[in-house]
């Protein structure tokens, strides 16, 4: 059977369309928070314009949305960490994690008046959440397979790429092997 560039194409988009159904409610818990977060983020630059622009009551606005966007983060952690427990998948935990500490450090320079760091390090805990938001909702978080279980399995997988044959299984002789 030949393969061309279309059935290639068919095979990926329903693969896609398959992969979008396998969304799950812990997955949708972390976009939930994550995009909590980012909007609770997106009104810190706000809140420290006004306060810079003569309005005072900025900072205290500014204040309190640098608590919310802590207890957001904080919770985002747990979130990571039950998506790596139940799903498998570390890189949400590990990503929340290191914003966490660089919003932590944020927070202290800002309480302490380093403004030097404090306004730099905001920058780039915005872009950093930002990318976080479009990797979780780009794409699914899917569950990986444990390699003993694909081992066991044995057989060929989806795609045609051959998986590794438990010992257990005996060898399938068919017409193809000579």
């Amino acid at each position: 059977m030949m393969v061309t560039a279309a059935n290639r194409l068919r095979a990926a988009m329903s693969a896609r369309s398959d992969a979008t159904h396998r969304t799950r409610p812990a997955d949708w818990v972390l976009r939930a928070v994550v995009s909590a977060h980012v909007v609770a983020i997106a009104g810190q630059p706000v809140f420290a314009g006004v306060y810079m622009s003569g309005d005072y009551d900025g900072l205290r606005w500014h204040a309190a949305g640098a608590d919310v966007v802590t207890y957001v983060g904080f919770v985002q952690v747990i979130v990571g960490a039950v998506i790596w427990v139940r799903r498998r998948q570390a890189w949400p935990f590990l990503a929340t994690s290191a914003l966490m500490a660089a919003e932590s450090v944020q927070y202290f320079a800002g309480l302490d008046g380093a403004l030097w760091l404090h306004f730099p390090l905001g920058v780039m805990t915005v872009v950093a959440l930002v990318a976080l938001f479009v990797a979780v909702w780009s794409r699914p978080l899917r569950r990986r397979q444990h390699p003993r279980n694909e081992r066991e399995r044995g057989g060929r997988e989806r795609g045609g790429r051959e998986r590794i044959r438990s010992s257990r299984e005996p060898k399938r002789q068919g017409a193809d092997d000579a």
